[in-house]
């Protein structure tokens, strides 16, 4: 079943300048901003420009050219918060949440890119 794109969802909006944001990088392709509700001293959101719903319509169905622009982005951010491990960094995580199950609050793809102290276990493991 192809992916639905709800363009009132508030990514859309802050894509049209309808929200303001915090902007952290932009490209061609691709928008990362500042969480407005930081879950750690480092907290952006990371999204493309298109209109995805989630990881895998937008690693299905983006260009080669969006999808090489998003992973850059991700790439550039990390360095430019210096969360690099390979560059003396103390390394960060990316979470992408997808649908119900994945708790997906908002339904246009984003990663958030999370660091600057110790995050813990991501889930609790039964074994």
């Amino acid at each position: 079943m192809p992916y639905s794109y709800d363009d009132q969802n508030i990514f859309a909006k802050i894509l049209r300048g309808e929200i303001p944001n915090d902007t952290v990088l932009e490209t061609e392709h691709t928008l990362a901003f500042n969480d407005i509700q930081p879950q750690a001293p480092v907290h952006v959101l990371v999204i493309p420009k298109g209109a995805y719903v989630c990881h895998d319509h937008f690693a299905l169905e983006a260009s080669d050219a969006e999808i090489i622009d998003f992973n850059r982005a991700v790439g550039q951010i990390c360095s430019m918060k210096n969360l690099q491990p390979g560059e003396d960094g103390a390394g960060y995580r990316t979470i992408a949440n997808a649908g119900e199950h994945g708790v997906q609050e908002v339904p246009h793809f984003h990663i958030h890119i999370l660091g600057g102290r110790p995050l813990g276990r991501m889930l609790s493991g039964s074994g």
